[in-house]
């Protein structure tokens, strides 16, 4: 109990929240800005999209984001081509067509995005992952979609990134004997000479 004198910290501690990277950059615009919440921009199919893809990836603890109206799951690296064939199998979300496999170098770690389609309902629906750039392997997906060949061909010219099980990542973009990798952050431009 406080004496006199003593003073009181009212400030309550408030737990530490994880906020995902759309959330971080909504909060910036401040007040005024977009709300705070990744979800809040999905429209009711959104959502239930959403729901219907964590129920999907229930396995592999994914956690849920949101681009606008365009559903984003995030799952550990180990679970990718079980995630993908999972999503790809499922007749909730008929994810038959990999739309793109993009790369996002973020300077200490790459994420890789998968956007996946379906056709009958048309619906899109996106996983990421992060991969250090310590060990910068995933598994291939070249098995769930024959699209993913180039797309991660490219992701592996550009960025170094591994793909395990993929059938051939000769270079796509670069010729033989490219050195480094022009999609990263820490490429110097600046002293590169024309081949």
């Amino acid at each position: 109990m406080a004496q006199d004198g003593d003073k009181q910290d009212t400030s309550e501690q408030q737990p530490e929240q994880t906020v995902s990277a759309s959330a971080a950059a909504h909060s910036a615009h401040g007040a005024d800005g977009p709300p705070a919440d990744p979800l809040a921009g999905l429209s009711s199919s959104g959502r239930e999209l959403l729901d219907i893809t964590i129920d999907v990836l229930k396995e592999f603890s994914p956690s849920a984001d949101a681009l606008d109206d365009l559903p984003q799951v995030k799952i550990d690296r180990r679970h990718v081509l079980a995630a993908c064939r999972a999503m790809k199998e499922d007749h909730r979300i008929n994810g038959q067509m990999l739309l793109c496999l993009a790369c996002v170098d973020f300077s200490d770690y790459f994420q890789l995005i998968y956007i996946l389609q379906s056709l009958n309902p048309e619906q899109t629906v996106v996983i990421r992952t992060d991969v250090p750039y310590s060990d910068a392997t995933v598994s291939s997906v070249t098995s769930v979609w024959q699209a993913a060949d180039w797309y991660e061909r490219e992701a592996h010219d550009l960025f170094g990134v591994g793909f395990d099980g993929h059938p051939d990542l000769s270079p796509l973009l670069l010729y033989d004997g490219f050195e480094g990798f022009p999609g990263r952050k820490e490429f110097p431009f600046n002293e590169y000479q024309e081949f």
